[in-house]
């Protein structure tokens, strides 16, 4: 059995890495943290190219690629540290008119009570609801009371909202204190939030991987001693254990965008936050002093990795259900 990427997979994301490179390089990047809403021009560009039909059937004007071409592209975009609400849009390409386009911005709220909103309202024409249930995944679909987890969708200008402090620059967030639930769509709640969680692992999936290439580049430039700092034993064996790290996440989360089952995405998301925040971490600690300044890098994929790891499963959530599925 073959499991390596084939020549199409891999020049999708030579593609996609191209794409970024061009339209969303570090100058960009660091002026997107004074400025954080989403860059029109290049939503509709990322439309334009297929980023958000990528799922969608040729017939509905999609690219007619499955789970694991998605997940390539966003691993990419998680390298790049694009903000925006790229997995609302992904997952709704084909349910609300224009995103696939990248014509229209929609965001995606997770809870129940006080709903988190992973985008602030003002970047976003609509805005999605999705019932939290029990675990991850909400394997059965239920909540608590077993109900069938909703999905609910509202203009933006309809939902109240708090806004609050966000670890991270890229990404403000708000507290949804109002939002009608007036229109249900009639979606898959648990692969819904499934597919919500796996494309959020390929994100810090490619955050982890850049970061090991900012913390070796850095460890050959920079030099102590009258040594390039990755001659000592100690940065060596932190590199060493950042793309080991990077490498486990990599099998999990290509092998659940082909299995899409609960616990292989629950398992995938655990070992991607795993990597995306503690090589983040060692990236900084590579780095110095310096990692923790504006000016680098790496302490922006530090904050974005946090944020990531408490949306669409957090850990304790994993553990818990990975845990259940041993024991039954």
């Amino acid at each position: 059995m073959d499991f390596q990427l084939t020549e199409d997979q891999r020049a999708l994301q030579g593609a996609t890495r191209g794409l970024l490179a061009g339209r969303f390089g570090p100058d960009r990047l660091r002026a997107a943290v004074g400025d954080p809403a989403p860059d029109r021009a290049l939503w509709r560009e990322l439309g334009a190219a297929g980023f958000f039909a990528l799922r969608l059937p040729e017939e509905a004007g999609g690219v007619g690629l499955g789970l694991p071409a998605a997940v390539f592209v966003f691993e990419e975009a998680g390298r790049a540290l694009l903000p925006g609400p790229l997995v609302a849009c992904q997952l709704l390409a084909g349910v609300v008119d224009g995103v696939a386009s990248g014509e229209k911005i929609v965001g995606l709220c997770e809870g129940t009570r006080d709903p988190v909103l992973w985008e602030h309202p003002a970047t976003c024409e609509e805005l999605i609801l999705v019932e939290k249930g029990t675990g991850c995944h909400d394997r059965a679909g239920r909540g608590a009371q077993g109900r069938t987890g909703g999905v609910y969708r509202s203009a933006a200008d309809r939902v109240s909202c708090a806004p609050f402090a966000s670890v991270d620059p890229l990404t403000p967030l708000a507290r949804v204190t109002d939002l009608p639930r007036t229109e249900p769509l009639a979606l898959d709640v648990p692969r819904l939030r499934r597919e919500a969680a796996l494309l959020t692992a390929a994100q810090q999936l490619g955050s982890a991987a850049r970061t090991v290439e900012l913390a070796v580049a850095h460890a050959r430039r920079r030099e102590q001693f009258g040594a390039p700092i990755g001659a000592f034993q100690a940065i060596k064996h932190l590199c060493a254990q950042m793309l080991v790290r990077t490498e486990i996440a990599r099998c999990a989360v290509y092998a659940a965008s082909v299995t899409d089952g609960d616990i292989d995405v629950t398992g995938a998301k655990l070992l991607a936050d795993e990597a995306a925040v503690r090589n983040a971490r060692d990236c900084v600690q590579v780095h110095g002093g310096m990692g923790f300044t504006w000016e680098a890098e790496v302490h922006l994929h530090l904050k974005r990795a946090w944020l990531r790891a408490e949306c669409w499963c957090t850990a304790g959530e994993a553990e818990e259900l990975l845990a259940a599925d041993l024991i039954a």
